[in-house]
This record gives structure tokens, sequence and C-alpha cells, in this order.
């Protein structure tokens, strides 16, 4: 470790410029998104309500060529504090890795030489997984799931309305956590190679893993309705799966 002569008042002046450096990153990144949300928002983040999108043109021999969802507002304030939280949900996806970087340099230090080979590559692929993950939560499973519930109809005199705030949420909760949970593999190998985490573990507990899994995909769901539940499960048990491949044996 490189630290031994640092005092605690000394880590905690770092991590206070850590976190500060980190403040004014995303305070920068929050108002360009606050600039351009407008035309982002029409863009990006209302395109799958729209039958064009290209998910739906892809998959279009799954889905039928009639889709457009209106969202309504019904909340007088709901468009401005919209506006805000999505601004500062986008911003925090793009600062990502620089956070990452901050979180490296704080504890880089205190890691010793053989521990830090391993804890870099960890690193290394925690910001390619997590815009993957995003990718596909927005391209993926938020389409398909978006698509499946608004056009499902128990009857015909039922006309489907979707609120801004319940779009949003689930819009930015699928798309954000999927993010996080494309971690999986990082995580497993970051205990791997500091010894904690063997692959015959991650083997003889899969059955339990499932069930675990079962449970997480529940809970980051904000419909909780078993369509959305399986799109989610399945690439988390990928994941696991995956991690069972590169954590040491």
């Amino acid at each position: 470790m490189d630290d031994k002569e640092m005092t605690f008042w000394d880590h905690l002046e770092v991590l206070r410029w850590s976190i500060l450096r980190t403040g004014i990153a995303i305070a920068a990144a929050f108002c360009v998104c606050f600039a351009f949300m407008p035309k982002l928002f029409d863009a990006v983040i209302l395109s799958p309500t729209k039958n064009d999108f290209f998910m739906y043109k892809a998959l279009g021999g799954l889905f039928d060529g009639n889709f457009n969802v209106d969202i309504i507002n019904i909340n007088v304030t709901a468009p401005f504090f919209t506006h805000m939280s999505t601004s500062l949900w986008v911003s925090l996806i793009l600062v990502f890795p620089y956070i990452l970087w901050e979180v490296w340099r704080f504890v880089a230090p205190a890691l010793y030489p053989s521990e830090k080979k391993g804890v870099k590559a960890a690193f290394t692929g925690v910001g390619g997984l997590f815009y993957l993950g995003c990718a596909l939560g927005y391209f993926i499973i938020f389409p398909i799931t978006f698509r499946f519930l608004a056009g499902y109809h128990i009857g015909t005199g039922i006309l489907t309305q979707i609120s801004l705030n319940s779009y949003i949420s689930t819009f930015l909760s699928i798309i954000f956590v999927m993010g996080l949970v494309f971690e999986l593999p990082v995580l497993a190998f970051l205990l791997s190679s500091l010894g904690v985490l063997h692959k015959p573990c991650l083997k003889k507990y899969r059955r339990y893993a499932i069930v675990i899994l079962l449970i997480v995909a529940a809970l980051i769901t904000p419909t909780g309705d078993p369509f959305t539940l399986m799109v989610v499960t399945i690439p988390l048990y990928l994941l696991y799966e995956v991690s069972i491949l590169i954590v040491k044996p």
C-alpha cells in the first residue's frame, strides 16, 4: 500500500476533494442535459411510444403496424419536475465513467500491488458493461415491455392512457438499473481477484442464485408484471453464467 503515512484526516481531505470534483462534473453535465432535454425528450425518450421506433421495425413480425401511445399529463408541476429529474438521471449516466475514475483514484493507494492489477482490470470493464446494460434496457427490454403492456387490452371499451410520471419512472428505472446489474460479472471478477469468490461456489449455489435473481428482477421492475419479470430475469441469469466463466477456479 502507498498510503501508510497518510492520517485519517488526510484520507478525509482526499475524499472531500474527490466528492467535490464529482459534484462539479455532475452539475456541469446536468446543465447541458437540462438545456438539450426538450430535443432529447422527443428524439430519444419518447421514441418507444411511436410505431416508427427502429426496434419495432426490426421486430416487425412480432408486432402489428398500428401502434401509437399518447403520454398525458394530469399534474401541473409534472413537466418541470420531469425535466429536472430526467436531466439529473441522464447526467449521471453520462458522468458515470468519471465517477468510476474518482473512485479508483481514491481506493488505489490503499491496495497492495498484487491487488491493484485485478481491481484495475475490473474498473476498466465497469464503464463498458454499464453502457451495454443501459443500451440493452433502452433498445430491447424497455421497448418490448412497453409495447406489450401498452398494447394489452382486456376489453374493447377501455381506453389506455399513460401518464407522464408513470412512463418516465418506468423508462429511467429499467435503463439505469439494467446498467447497474450488468456490473455483476465485474463484481464477481473483483471478488475473485481478491480471493473472496471462486468458481465452485458460484456453481454450487446456482439454484439459489436463480431464486435471488428473480427477487432482484421483481424489485427493479416497476410494473411488477410477469412479462417484464421474465424479460429482466433472463439477462440477469446470463450475466450470472458469464460470471462463472470469468472467476478463478
